[in-house]
């Protein structure tokens, strides 16, 4: 494949008014792509523009921040196109460094979640979990390295959809590589990292790369409690406090798979049309709200767990279920062994489902830290661990190690109090800058 670059027809690049409040995707012109677009190889940058980021759409963030509309594909790989949010350390120089691709949690419908608008400043997104992300993002930025925030899924919020997420991100790295700005190249180190719903596409990113992206010099990738069977967890979660991400997921789901949309218009009730909608409105915390305990066995012909063994819903889950393809890179997976939200075992099948298949995989399991926290106590683990991936030094163990908690991991007690002073900083409107040892 040819390499992606700028395309000819891109307008000059466009800066955002400090002053005025984001525009929802679907509203701002920004993210409309131009007429020849498919025309382009994927990754191909349409159009860019400077932009201002936000903690909590609302302090100021000290960095510099661009956003790149990009070719890319769905999940049948027709060309689309997508927005991601490129960030470097603030007063960067042009030196080399290595990229990481950062996947969101999107965990919604909404394009109040996708990150390219809750990030900005003015973003009217409270509840969206990008905005809980923006601390960990900043940590990689304090190490010198680049950030591509991808919407990974794409403009019609496809949640939990098989592969394209991960299309979306590699594009979106290669895009990232060819923005002059950031002053990268094609054999630029990248590493790939998510939690939770963006490590399930970090791992739909890892999985597909070697095929999809074989240019990309992918050195590593980390997924933070990647949820391991989608399906299961739809199941689980159902009736509990957490049904809202059943709810919204098959809200998304039924975007891209028709046989699912043909399957609920048979057998659910009309007014499960009409909360899928409620839910495909709302950011993830507001929805986990609104659907708490929400038992969708009320709105099918009979139970959910029913509709989900009908022929043409499983195969839409097992189309979604993660580790089928071995990643061509070394994997690091964190999970918390008792996770309220992700089940421990999931993700022992889906490590083993990876291992199975031949991929390199240091598996750590943290038995007290519950869902988010973990998300925040696995940051310097996962720092160290790129950072090695980046300098090229010699791999753990494909093994499976089980601590009572990362918080009290001896070399990472001082990486969570510098992480500590950079929230604070990050608070205080101070420059986000490469730490210097």
């Amino acid at each position: 494949m040819s390499s992606p670059r700028v395309s000819d027809a891109a307008p000059p690049t466009l800066t955002d008014n400090p002053a005025a409040r984001a525009i929802r995707p679907e509203s701002d012109e920004f993210y409309c792509p131009p007429a020849d677009f498919a025309t382009r190889p994927p990754g191909t940058i349409l159009r860019t523009r400077v932009t201002e980021i936000a903690l909590f759409g609302l302090i100021p963030q000290r960095l510099s921040a661009w956003q790149l509309l990009y070719r890319t594909s769905d999940l049948h790989r027709a060309p689309e196109v997508a927005v991601t949010t490129v960030l470097l350390p603030a007063d960067a120089e042009a030196i080399a460094r290595p990229l990481v691709s950062f996947q969101c949690a999107i965990d919604g419908v909404s394009s109040n979640c996708f990150p390219s608008y809750a990030l900005r400043r003015g973003a009217q997104a409270l509840g969206a979990i990008p905005q809980l992300e923006l601390p960990v993002i900043a940590e990689a930025l304090a190490r010198g390295w680049a950030v591509s925030i991808p919407d990974h899924g794409g403009m019609g919020g496809h949640f939990g959809v098989a592969r394209e997420p991960g299309y979306r991100a590699l594009d979106a790295a290669r895009a990232a590589l060819a923005f002059e700005p950031l002053s990268l190249s094609p054999t630029t180190e990248v590493g790939l990292w998510g939690y939770s719903g963006g490590g399930l596409a970090t791992a739909w990113a890892a999985e597909v790369a070697a095929d999809y992206a074989p240019e990309l010099n992918i050195v590593g990738a980390v997924a933070g409690s990647p949820v391991g069977d989608p399906g299961a967890t739809f199941v689980r979660l159902n009736g509990s406090l957490m049904s809202g991400f059943s709810t919204v997921c098959v809200a998304a789901l039924q975007r891209a798979y028709p046989e699912l949309e043909q399957l609920l218009a048979n057998h659910a009730k009309p007014e499960f049309h009409t909360l899928l909608a409620d839910a495909a409105s709302r950011t993830t915390l507001a929805l986990l709200s609104r659907f708490a305990g929400k038992n969708l066995d009320r709105y099918s012909e009979s139970s959910f767990a029913e509709l989900l063994d009908r022929p043409e819903m499983r195969a839409v889950l097992d189309d979604i279920r993660p580790g089928a393809q071995a990643p061509s890179m070394p994997v690091l997976i964190i999970q918390g062994v008792n996770d309220e939200l992700i089940a421990v075992q999931d993700v022992d099948r889906h490590v083993e489902r990876y291992r199975h298949a031949g991929a390199h995989v240091h598996y750590v399991r943290d038995r007290l830290s519950m869902h988010l926290a973990l998300l925040y106590l696995g940051t310097p683990l996962t720092m160290a661990w790129l950072a090695d991936r980046f300098e090229g030094h010699t791999l753990p163990p494909s093994t499976t190690t089980t601590v009572w908690s990362l918080t009290w991991r001896g070399p990472d007690v001082m990486a969570h109090l510098r992480f500590a002073a950079l929230f604070v900083r990050m608070l205080c409107s101070r420059p986000i800058s490469q730490r210097h040892k």
